[in-house]
Parts: C-alpha cells; sequence; structure tokens
C-alpha cells in the first residue's frame, strides 16, 4: 500500500469515527432532552433513546466518510 493511500484510508476512519461519536452524542442528548422537556410529546414516548441513538451514529459514519471522500477529491483535483 503506498503512502497516499494509507493516508486516505487514515483520513476516512477518523472522520468517520468523529462523526460516529458526533452523532451519536447528538441524538442522546436530543433524546434526553426530549424526555425532559415541559411538554412530552407522543414522539419522544415512541421513540426508544438506544435506537435513536445509533442511528444517529449511522448518519455520522454515513457524513464522516463522505467528507473525508469530498476532501480527498478535492485535493486530488488541485494537483
Amino acid at each position: 500500500m503506498d503512502r497516499k493511500t494509507k493516508r486516505l484510508l487514515m483520513l476516512v476512519v477518523f472522520c468517520s469515527l468523529s462523526g460516529v461519536i458526533l452523532g451519536g452524542t447528538t441524538s442522546w442528548a436530543e433524546s434526553t432532552m426530549c424526555l425532559e422537556a415541559k411538554t412530552v410529546t407522543s414522539d419522544c414516548l415512541t421513540q426508544d433513546p438506544i435506537q435513536k441513538t445509533i442511528q444517529g451514529m449511522s448518519t455520522g459514519l454515513v457524513a464522516g466518510a463522505g467528507a473525508a471522500f469530498g476532501v480527498a477529491w478535492q485535493l486530488r483535483q488541485q494537483d
């Protein structure tokens, strides 16, 4: 594996991991705030916080990987 491929792989992994952490944290916080609101909606009561967190993590994973590939593509175009 050449150096550029390793760097791209590291970029994708780190961006994806950051996206998973941020997406999961945001979804978990949103679920908690929803349940602690003065008026709790039926939407809050029917959603499983763990499922919502996993959904946020998967969205973060895709967003992070997409951002990494976007940056790599842009850098490739500049070369």
